[in-house]
């Protein structure tokens, strides 16, 4: 545009419904989000916010999608055609009555009383939650490259989705770091693995069997063919580098743990589940960073530490689902190095692979102190340089081998 030029752009980080609300408000339409002449003037119920009765009519105040709450109106329930949400406000209201104890003085009668405020305020707050939520699963699913899907859940409190988490999908290097580094040739390999696969090249063993399940020992790294290898996409050497095969649920946990990560499908021994990525940073870095994520009682640091300790990973602002994935002491899940197209032994790929059958539903986990090999590094502070020591944060895993503390 003639106009434009020298211009400079800010990306806009209100939400679309947001986006939606105000054009409505104002009576404008943008094709861009969605809003013509056709449906500027459209409604559909968002949530429900409100109960009372009058004359013997059940009526609810309806938030209707993309309108700002000024225009919430009060619709007699013959009018409503949503038996889900009609089903969830209803929950929402027994749920709180549950919890407060308090049943019999506040359960909902036909008469002219509104709900009480209290009652209100929690299924208001639910309400936004679900959609939030529901935003936020839609946008994780925009975003990753793999193939299961991911869902959201939250039974627990009212907590929404984090406000400073950004998806992707492979490391994220700081300045000066290059992650895409040492590759410049392949196996020609028509079916792998031959004579001349890249493990071999490595000097290395094949990770996977027959059924592309890993067949190597912990401590041991992974060699794929890359992008640079003659063989296709259907080669059996290419497992990391297809993302996730399994649909996640990222999920609220019950005993204070924050979110965390549960399959939906059963997982085989020796799958791999997926990747842990971030911000690839200098350890300096790490170390100031540590300090930082320790008084607020975090742990997203994972060493590159396979050949050296020159850098770190950081999934603390920038991750994908590993980043939700909880501790324990008892893993069903292990840590192994991977190199693609990148064979600077600093720089490993991380990969988790099952260390035992998995069910669908249960939750997975690996130890925050295991580093690729087969013994975690010691739990003693002492074992820690002076650098790394900082304060260390209670374990809350369950199992029976808790060491008690994360770091």
């Amino acid at each position: 545009m003639e106009g434009w030029r020298g211009a400079w752009y800010v990306p806009c980080l209100a939400a679309h419904e947001t986006l939606q609300e105000l054009c409505r408000k104002e009576n404008l339409t943008c094709k861009s989000i969605g809003i013509a002449n056709r449906n500027l003037k459209s409604y559909e119920v968002e949530y429900l916010c409100g109960y009372k009765v009058e004359e013997g009519t059940e009526y609810y105040l309806v938030k209707w999608k993309g309108w700002p709450e000024s225009t919430n109106t009060w619709e007699p329930l013959e009018n409503l055609k949503c038996p889900l949400l009609l089903q969830n406000f209803h929950n929402d209201q027994n749920e709180y009555l549950s919890r407060a104890k308090q049943g019999k003085a506040l359960i909902m009668r036909k008469h002219g009383k509104a709900l009480k405020p209290a009652v209100v305020d929690y299924i208001v707050k639910k309400a936004k939650q679900r959609v939030a939520l529901q935003r936020w699963k839609e946008e994780l699913n925009r975003k990753k490259n793999h193939k299961g899907m991911i869902l959201v859940e939250n039974t627990v409190d009212l907590e929404g989705p984090p406000l400073d988490f950004y998806y992707i999908n492979e490391y994220k290097p700081a300045p000066g770091i290059n992650v895409i580094n040492g590759i410049t040739t392949g196996c020609e390999c028509s079916d792998c693995p031959a004579e001349k696969c890249c493990p071999k090249e490595a000097g290395c063993l094949l990770a996977y069997n027959k059924y592309r399940q890993l067949k190597i020992q912990p401590g041991l790294p992974i060699y794929e063919c890359n992008s640079f290898c003659r063989c296709g996409p259907d080669c059996p050497n290419r497992i990391v580098q297809k993302g996730t095969p399994y649909s996640l649920c990222i999920f609220r946990t019950n005993n204070g743990r924050g979110w965390g990560v549960k399959t939906l499908q059963k997982i085989k021994t020796n799958s791999f589940v997926m990747e842990y990525v971030g911000e690839v940073i200098t350890s300096e870095e790490a170390e100031r960073r540590g300090q930082l994520y320790d008084n607020q009682g975090n742990t997203y640091l994972f060493d590159l530490d396979y050949d050296s300790d020159e850098f770190t990973v950081d999934a603390a602002r920038y991750g994908n689902v590993s980043h939700f994935v909880n501790h324990s002491c008892d893993p069903n899940l292990q840590v192994f190095n991977v190199f693609i197209d990148n064979l600077d032994l600093r720089l490993p790929r991380i990969a988790l692979f099952s260390t035992r059958p998995i069910k669908a539903g249960e939750e997975l986990t690996f130890d925050y102190q295991m580093k690729g090999s087969i013994d975690p590094i010691s739990d003693s502070a002492d074992a820690l340089s002076p650098a790394r020591k900082r304060t260390r944060t209670v374990c809350k895993c369950g199992a029976v081998c808790c060491r008690g503390y994360l770091n």
